[in-house]
């Protein structure tokens, strides 16, 4: 009998969505199966199971040929024929739509935000656009948060200290106070904490990750700012009850400024002296994006000067870092290790949600 011809998916070639093409395409080199398999390693030891899991879930496009392409030119040139798209950041609209044709079914975004997608189009050409709320980055929104926890709270700084010669050796004077009269909280007289409630948070880059880290700190009584290049419709600031703002204004105001811009050559060192200057005395500057989006040494001559409370990063400037790396001898600095959209089940959850489901779509 003959074989009827493997589905073609084109798929933007960001780093998760290679695992479509990991899974769907048996033309894929062992080299890069191995290479996932040992980045998974830590949460997912049976690698090849997750992968056979899913081919069970999606027996009816699998297997299938799968296009990995990095720029509008390489989609074109591979969507004739194509059932589905996946993208990302990449462009989708009429010329994309004319190029595929009618065996086009489905556009799927890697996240839920549609900006980069002609949805009107789509749907004149029958085209589905479907979406995806990503479990990683909503991992990554909760990092932002936890070390704006922490910083406020000092948890790093103080973890542990639980007795008088801990506390003395820290600098601190703890002391016993009348119980018949009072309470007993902070017996440790530890100073300068903070509390997030009625705090304003300032989100630069109301993106993905911004609108989830948005969600959760109003739920704790902060008062939302944003700013980015674009400002958003008025439905979508009144849904994330965010309010925009020029980049001094939030700078100035804010007593959380929240970083989630992506990377490229304009956002290189886009927090640098200047912006350092202007930003609130005593704000908190959180990074859970780029590095590089921070000007070292400027934030470096920040945190001397005590201009900053305090500073949280989840990817540091190198990896691995250096340990006498002077940033992470400041008491008031939080670094961890790459860990935003951890665990690893958080991006596999996600992709395997969109296979499954085109999987469904496309019997």
């Amino acid at each position: 009998m003959p074989t009827s011809p493997k589905l073609k998916l084109v798929v933007e070639n960001d780093t998760f969505l290679r695992l479509i093409n990991v899974v769907l395409d048996p033309t894929t080199g062992q080299e890069r199966f191995d290479a996932f398999a040992h980045f998974c390693l830590h949460d997912t030891p049976d690698f090849r199971g997750w992968c056979d899991k899913i081919r069970d879930q999606a027996k009816n496009i699998y297997p299938a040929e799968v296009h990995l392409v990095d720029s509008q030119e390489e989609l074109l040139a591979n969507l004739p024929g194509a059932a589905a798209a996946v993208v990302e950041e990449l462009s989708f609209g009429t010329p994309e739509l004319a190029a595929a044709g009618s065996a086009l079914r489905f556009v799927q975004k890697y996240g839920f935000t549609t900006r980069n997608i002609d949805e009107q189009a789509c749907a004149q050409a029958n085209a589905k656009v479907l979406t995806i709320r990503r479990r990683a980055n909503i991992s990554t929104a909760e990092q932002a948060l936890m070390l704006m926890l922490a910083l406020a709270r000092q948890v790093t700084q103080n973890a542990n200290l639980i007795s008088v010669e801990q506390l003395k050796a820290a600098g601190y004077q703890p002391t016993t106070y009348n119980r018949k009269h009072t309470p007993n909280g902070n017996w440790a007289r530890i100073p300068n904490m903070v509390t997030l409630y009625q705090r304003q948070l300032g989100i630069i880059g109301l993106g993905e990750i911004g609108r989830e880290l948005a969600l959760r700190a109003s739920a704790l009584g902060m008062s939302i700012v944003y700013h980015q290049r674009t400002r958003l419709p008025v439905e979508v600031e009144e849904k994330y009850q965010a309010t925009y703002l020029s980049l001094n204004e939030l700078l100035a105001n804010s007593d959380f400024v929240s970083l989630h811009l992506p990377r490229s050559p304009a956002t290189v060192n886009f927090i640098g002296e200047k912006q350092l200057a202007v930003i609130k005395a005593g704000a908190f500057l959180i990074n859970v994006s780029q590095p590089n989006l921070v000007k070292r040494h400027a934030l470096q001559h920040a945190l001397e000067s005590k201009r900053l409370g305090g500073f949280g990063l989840d990817t540091f400037y190198e990896e691995p870092g250096d340990a006498n790396d002077l940033l992470i001898k400041f008491p008031n600095v939080i670094v961890t290790p790459h860990m935003g959209g951890s665990p690893r089940w958080n991006s596999l959850d996600d992709i395997e949600e969109v296979i499954v489901s085109l999987g469904q779509l496309l019997r």
